[in-house]
């Protein structure tokens, strides 16, 4: 009787806010038939954490404790393994109602480690989708092998391979953001932006204080969109942990995304400077990949109709491609149109090719993309090679593409 009181009133504790029944579904969540897609963790620490959670709601408590010795005897600095060891051996002794009542630990820590542990199960409650694709990798660039899709909201950190053009899940990690949310404005707000990024560097572990765990990526926040709307602020990286602590809070950081080391060991192969995009959103969106697919192809005849259009040397066809908002550096519509009809007055032919591109739907909005693509231009007296970013918006009156933005990437 005294287990299932302790089993009942910990795990009440443990999941408040997760709106699930715990017993039946984690059940469900370790059964031998779990899909495929639920993860790398089967024998990882995470997944040992939790099957212990299971095992003290099947009132188990030994063989939990068993499970969390030997994750603490790998990961000896895992904080919330250790929170959980003390309230078992805390309930040998007298009962216990509530995640946290070992002695000697502060309440911001508890519930720090309460808002950690939520998360880490809440992964396994609920699996990455296998018939889904998050809406926003609409199409990868070839050398682009992975992307990372960052959902604040879950804690989580997806990551895909580009198969071909398709894309297909290889693992998720849990991560800590900022400390005040997400949709970062300007510069101290401790808020983790939300858009399309790509990684700009790899830092030096020598480079590096302990307290980034020794890798670090940083992504290109303020991107164009950010600074459009006059966002400030710099240094946001993926890192990882100081070597005293195997994973932070579920919001614990000043703006970056933060991953357990070992965690960022794995991914770091995957990561490519300059090249591989982190898209970061405070709820991903799923979508079937033929929706994904219809969404592409619709942008795609956008794009090759404003390559014909600039080929074609007709001004006024090509310029109809850009929105009335549009903005290249210092120039608007204006300045853009009347540089474009000085540059192909002096033009006899013009010949546009584009290739290897890629598209990105902006995360929380269904009218914002960002494409890049490789040019080649030729004409009568220019020819010139280039990366091209653009970021097209739908014109939600007539259900159009136009471009806002264009620059070399």
């Amino acid at each position: 009787m005294t287990t299932r009181r302790i089993a009942a009133g910990y795990l009440l504790a443990a999941l408040v806010g997760a709106g699930v029944t715990f017993a039946p579904v984690m059940t469900n969540a370790f059964a031998s038939d779990r899909p495929a897609s639920a993860g790398p963790f089967a024998t990882g620490p995470e997944a040992m954490l939790v099957k212990s959670l299971q095992e003290i709601a099947d009132s188990r408590i030994d063989t939990a404790l068993s499970g969390i010795e030997q994750v603490l005897q790998a990961n000896p600095n895992f904080r919330l393994a250790h929170l959980i060891k003390g309230d078992m051996l805390l309930a040998r002794t007298r009962p216990i109602s509530d995640m946290g009542e070992t002695a000697g630990v502060g309440q911001q820590q508890i519930s720090d480690l309460r808002d950690e542990a939520r998360a880490r199960v809440r992964r396994h409650l609920e699996p990455v989708p296998s018939d889904r694709v998050p809406k926003y990798l609409l199409q990868m660039q070839s050398e682009q092998k992975y992307a990372a899709i960052a959902d604040t909201g879950k804690s989580r950190l997806y990551i895909y391979q580009n198969l071909g053009g398709k894309v297909r899940y290889v693992a998720d990690y849990y991560i800590s953001s900022g400390k005040n949310g997400s949709r970062k404005l300007k510069e101290g707000d401790k808020k983790t932006p939300i858009g399309v990024y790509f990684i700009t560097a790899n830092v030096p572990r020598e480079k590096l204080t302990d307290f980034y765990g020794g890798k670090a990526f940083p992504i290109n926040y303020p991107n164009e969109w950010d600074k459009r709307h006059g966002r400030s602020g710099y240094g946001i990286w993926l890192h990882g942990t100081p070597s005293d602590t195997f994973s932070r809070a579920p919001r614990a950081s000043d703006g970056c995304v933060v991953l357990s080391n070992q965690d960022l060991d794995r991914l770091s192969a995957k990561l490519q400077v300059g090249i591989t995009p982190v898209i970061i959103s405070d709820g991903i969106e799923w979508v079937k990949p033929t929706d994904a697919q219809i969404m592409r192809e619709k942008l795609a005849q956008h794009l090759e109709n404003w390559r014909r259009d600039w080929e074609s040397g007709n001004v006024d066809a090509y310029l109809r491609n850009y929105g009335r908002d549009f903005s290249s550096g210092n120039q608007g519509l204006a300045e853009w149109a009347q540089h474009k009809r000085q540059v192909n007055a002096a033009k006899n032919w013009i010949k546009v090719g584009i290739s290897n591109i890629g598209m990105f739907l902006y995360p929380g909005r269904e009218d914002l993309a960002v494409v890049d693509f490789d040019q080649e231009y030729a004409s009568n007296n220019l020819s010139n090679k280039m990366r091209k970013r653009q970021y097209w918006m739908k014109d939600q009156t007539k259900g159009s593409w136009k471009i806002i933005y264009e620059s070399a990437a």
